[in-house]
């Protein structure tokens, strides 16, 4: 009995927080696999000054991206929010406060994502399509939470672990060795402990990464974009 109960924990766990898995409801982990295409995402934003050197950074490069954005950093930083739009990038919702929904009820779960929607809604004109969870953990309450609202939940297959502050060529090192093609990359443009987080390092992966893989023929795309070249949510583990 107690192994199989450590069994089903364990399962329950790995379903909850990673990123592939499907067991609690499926989410969007990656585009058509081999294509030509590359999804940078960005959490933990707002943040000043990183976001404003990313959108320097994905100008120069002509390229895209998506934000899942904090909606107490919305709050205080509508401009930064507003520049995104008017770049031309795609702003997803990552809860008010960023706890975590592993632990979370049904009802604070809605009110942290209808808080940053209508966050998000009153600075831009527009509502967030797409959700990521705040590390990745969910239940499938949160998924149906999201889906109630109208959000696609979105995860990633290629995980920059930028969040430890590593030098920009081990954070590119990292990305190198899961790019496949059709990826969606996890990286940060602030921290959900603070405003201000130092994600210099971060600015400076993602020049490198688009410099590298635009002169291999590659496209850096939003979200919307590989979601609209495979239409199913379905993904598997990479």
């Amino acid at each position: 009995m107690g192994v199989s109960v450590v069994a089903t924990a364990g399962i329950a766990a790995y379903q909850a927080m990673a990123p592939w898995a499907q067991g609690f409801g499926h989410t969007f982990v990656r585009g058509t696999p081999d294509a030509r295409q590359i999804a940078l995402t960005y959490d933990d934003g707002p943040n000043d000054p990183y976001t404003l050197r990313l959108l320097d950074v994905l100008a120069r490069r002509d390229a895209r991206a998506t934000f899942f954005l904090i909606g107490r950093y919305v709050r205080q930083r509508p401009d930064i929010v507003r520049d995104l739009v008017k770049a031309g990038h795609i702003l997803g919702n990552h809860t008010f406060t960023h706890p975590n929904l592993i632990i979370t009820g049904a009802i604070q779960t809605r009110h942290q994502l209808e808080d940053c929607q209508r966050a998000v809604q009153e600075t831009t004109g527009d509502a967030p399509r797409f959700f990521r969870p705040p590390f990745g953990g969910r239940r499938p309450g949160t998924l149906r939470v999201a889906r109630s609202l109208g959000l696609t939940p979105v995860m990633w297959n290629v995980t920059s672990w930028d969040w430890k502050a590593w030098p920009a060529e081990k954070i590119v090192q990292k990305c190198v060795r899961q790019i496949r093609g059709g990826d969606v990359i996890l990286m940060h443009d602030g921290s959900h402990i603070a405003m201000g987080a130092d994600r210099s390092q971060t600015v400076i992966a993602t020049e490198c990464l688009i410099e590298q893989y635009q002169s291999k023929g590659f496209e850096f795309v939003t979200v919307p974009e590989l979601v609209v070249g495979r239409p199913s949510t379905i993904a598997s583990q990479p």
